[in-house]
């Protein structure tokens, strides 16, 4: 592998842990890259935002095959979702405390596998609070954190399967594909307002963009080691 391959341009697949944002995951693997084949500039970008705190599947692209991210990010994906009932977070995830409580003492396994499975189909869906969407020319997250109050706009999307996995009040896991521009955040809150208790995404990974699966990425670490080895 030379650096005239990275430029030309390469797909590469990243399992995101926890914690770091997608924009982190494109300047680690830029600079892996730079600094192990002495390039001074190149472009590098990723196919579709996932959430600081969720992990999994983000796909890297380099040099000339930035120009297909479009390609990527169109694609259906596929996540699998933990969600716990009995409260609210501003953000819809754990990334803000609660601010509002409910009781789930009337929850079962049916009401919650029919709330769930409700949202399969075309949807119209609106933003969490805490989002990338631009109002006004800023970032909703950006008025949020700010306390401004704002009024997003419901957007349509399409779920085209749902899979429960397990329920085991007061958490519920269900694998979902969905088109671009989905919340899953707002999928939990919506659940959670259809039950009349809340609902707050804990947990998120996206496990497949189109045909693509995440037991086919690595980690930023094995880019590293492979890049050293020239595995790659």
């Amino acid at each position: 592998m030379k650096a005239k391959d990275f430029l030309e341009g390469k797909v590469i697949l990243i399992n995101k842990p926890k914690g770091l944002s997608s924009f982190a995951v494109v300047y680690n693997i830029r600079k892996i890259i730079k600094e192990n084949f002495d390039i001074n500039k190149i472009k590098v970008g990723h196919c579709g935002t996932l959430d600081p705190m969720a992990s999994g599947l983000i796909i890297i692209c380099t040099g000339k095959m930035t120009k297909q991210i479009y390609q990527y990010q169109n694609q259906y994906k596929q996540y699998l979702s933990k969600i716990q009932f009995g409260f609210n977070t501003p953000s819809y995830d754990m990334e803000i405390e609660p601010h509002e409580t409910f009781s789930i003492d009337h929850l079962n396994d049916e009401n919650i596998r029919q709330a769930i499975y409700s949202f399969k189909g075309e949807n119209m869906q609106i933003p969490p609070p805490f989002s990338a969407v631009k109002v006004n020319g800023k970032r909703a997250y950006q008025l949020a954190r700010k306390n401004i109050d704002i009024k997003l706009k419901a957007k349509p999307i399409n779920i085209t399967d749902i899979n429960i996995k397990n329920i085991s009040i007061p958490f519920a896991e269900f694998s979902i594909t969905c088109s671009k521009g989905t919340y899953l955040r707002s999928i939990a809150y919506d659940i959670g307002k259809k039950l009349n208790c809340g609902a707050t995404l804990v947990e998120l990974t996206r496990t497949q963009i189109g045909k693509i699966k995440l037991q086919d990425a690595i980690t930023i670490e094995k880019f590293r080691e492979q890049i050293r080895k020239n595995y790659i």
